[in-house]
């Protein structure tokens, strides 16, 4: 027994270490392990904000490299209406309510799943916040920017999941303010004013276009490129 009880504790200390992993880059919780689902090579983060399955920068520049680059393709035909949200996520939960749950700190819902209190960090403007009104769910990669990277092509049901996606790093609670400045731009747009988030940004932006094999144009890569190539 005493034997057995060593072997399990050697087991968990193991488990519990791990190397300086090369590229974590800023904004990231060190060895905190998000879903592997969606990531480049299944070894996804969640980032200090809560959100899952960033990859390493390491892995967002493969990524990058694979990526299609073509010209942003039409908006014709688009709205956002053919990107469905915010779904039902079960116990009478939708997919903002579940975003404010995982990404604030001390969160209390009503019986209808509303956040009626909590505290919450705007990533991108390193703002905090009380008031869940205050607040926006952001589309990593916006649906507009989908839409001309390859998303017109999809049926509806992958639209809405892409909209609704909680697995990969698509959706985080940030400022309205800042959402609504950065609208449906790309990174060589529009970037967090908090130029300690940008690499976590550059590696999620990266990461959902490459699960979702959407497009990249030109000068998005390139931003893309020296946006990983700064994280340290």
């Amino acid at each position: 027994m005493r034997a057995a009880a060593a072997v399990a504790v050697t087991a968990l200390t193991l488990a519990g270490c791990s190397s300086a992993a090369e590229d974590t880059g800023s904004g990231t919780s060190g060895d905190e392990k998000a879903p592997a689902s969606g990531s480049p090579s299944g070894e996804a983060r969640a980032d200090a904000g809560g959100l899952p399955g960033v990859p390493s920068a390491r892995q967002a520049r493969e990524a990058l490299g694979k990526l299609t680059v073509r010209p942003h393709g039409s908006m014709d035909g688009y709205s956002r209406e053919k990107f469905p949200h915010w779904s039902s996520q079960g116990e009478r939960c939708d997919t903002r309510e579940k975003v404010l749950q995982r990404a604030g700190r001390d969160v209390k819902q009503n019986d209808e799943c509303r956040a009626v209190s909590g505290r919450w960090t705007s990533v991108y403007d390193d703002k905090t916040f009380t008031d869940a009104s205050d607040l926006d769910i952001d589309h990593m990669v916006p649906l507009a920017n989908a839409w001309r990277s390859g998303a017109r092509e999809w049926d509806q049901e992958r639209r809405e999941g892409f909209a609704n996606d909680l697995t990969r790093p698509q959706l985080l609670a940030v400022s309205a303010t800042t959402n609504r400045t950065k609208g449906d731009q790309g990174p060589e747009d529009w970037q967090p004013p908090a130029k300690g988030y940008r690499c976590t940004y550059a590696r999620a932006w990266t990461g959902v276009k490459s699960h979702y094999r959407l497009s990249v144009t030109s000068a998005e890569k390139t931003t893309l490129a020296r946006m990983l190539e700064s994280c340290s």
